[in-house]
């Protein structure tokens, strides 16, 4: 009997050993492709505070949460789902959907520019102001939608670091890697967003020094602000670029990843060191942006100049 009771504890350790390095495991890949999606997290956490930009601080957070829940649903009930079936039955048809996405996001950021350029505004089109329900229903929507395409960019390059792992293994993974990096995200949003009302909270302190601080941080915020729009803008085109060269690459066009590497290892080699690949990088991410642009220019002009002109073309032809 002694001996069963003992067997049978022999057999609990050994299962509760083998789950602790399961679990080790499915910690350490999670890590590492949250790790290797990084690039694209800081995309996301700069693309989002310019949707919130002009709100009154009473809907700042509730517009954040709104984008956060959108942003989760996103990855577990859509691109999950897509992800898993994809990677099991059909992996040759990721690249085309990033492409699909690419695109949009080359779109959103060119046509952001445009508008820049051109001083138009669709929310001003519209009569939408920024009290108005239907405006903040219009902008969360928009957020969610460009969140879309970073959280799929960010769900890929996860797999991608996971594909050889068991099938569970890679869901257990990224369903991990959807809740941390939505949490994190956020998170810095979050704060970014509300750093004015702890500014104005510090200047209302006796401290010298509190009122200090406050009032620098309540005097720097619209500027912060107005220079995470437009990176977040430059984010749009570079990670729509960067999608578009390495997928198409991918789907078996290797031309434009190619000469982005070439590029990329011409400018790494000018200085030798630690600054060679801040160099390569940074010359890599402006091609990116700038191949962004242009396709992002293109689509632009298909969807709002060309048709613009048309309409002003025809109207003389519809007075008369």
């Amino acid at each position: 009997m002694a001996s069963g009771l003992v067997a049978l504890l022999d057999d609990i350790a050994t299962l509760t050993r083998a789950a602790a390095a399961s679990l080790d495991d499915i910690g350490a890949a999670a890590g590492k492709a949250s790790v290797k999606a990084a690039g694209v997290v800081v995309d996301d956490t700069a693309v989002t505070p310019r949707y919130v930009d002009g709100f009154t601080p009473d809907r700042e957070l509730p517009i954040v949460r709104k984008i956060a829940i959108g942003s989760i649903r996103n990855k577990l009930l859509i691109i999950l789902p897509v992800a898993m079936i994809l990677s099991q039955f059909l992996p040759q048809a990721l690249p085309y959907l990033l492409i699909a996405g690419g695109l949009f996001l080359s779109y959103e950021g060119a046509e952001k520019v445009y508008e820049a350029i051109t001083g138009g505004h669709h929310e001003e089109e519209s009569g939408s102001r920024k009290g108005d329900p239907e405006f903040e229903k219009h902008m969360v929507s928009g957020a969610i939608r460009t969140d879309l395409i970073l959280s799929a960019e960010i769900m890929v390059i996860s797999l991608s670091s996971v594909e050889n792992e068991p099938f569970w293994t890679r869901l257990i993974v990224l369903v991990v890697v959807a809740f941390l990096i939505t949490a994190l995200v956020y998170g810095v949003v979050a704060i970014i967003v509300k750093m004015d009302d702890v500014g104005l909270a510090l200047a209302q302190r006796e401290s010298t020094f509190s009122q200090k601080i406050g009032r620098g941080l309540v005097t720097a915020m619209p500027k912060i602000m107005s220079t995470l729009t437009v990176v977040g803008i430059a984010a749009m085109l570079w990670v729509g670029g960067h999608i578009l060269i390495v997928n198409v690459g991918e789907a078996g066009f290797h031309w434009p990843a190619d000469q982005l590497h070439h590029v990329e290892h011409w400018f790494g080699e000018l200085v030798h060191g630690g600054f060679g690949s801040v160099l390569s990088w940074t010359a890599g991410t402006v091609l990116s942006a700038v191949v962004g642009l242009l396709v992002g220019a293109i689509l632009v002009a298909i969807l709002h100049v060309i048709p613009k002109r048309k309409k002003k073309d025809d109207a003389p032809t519809a007075a008369g």
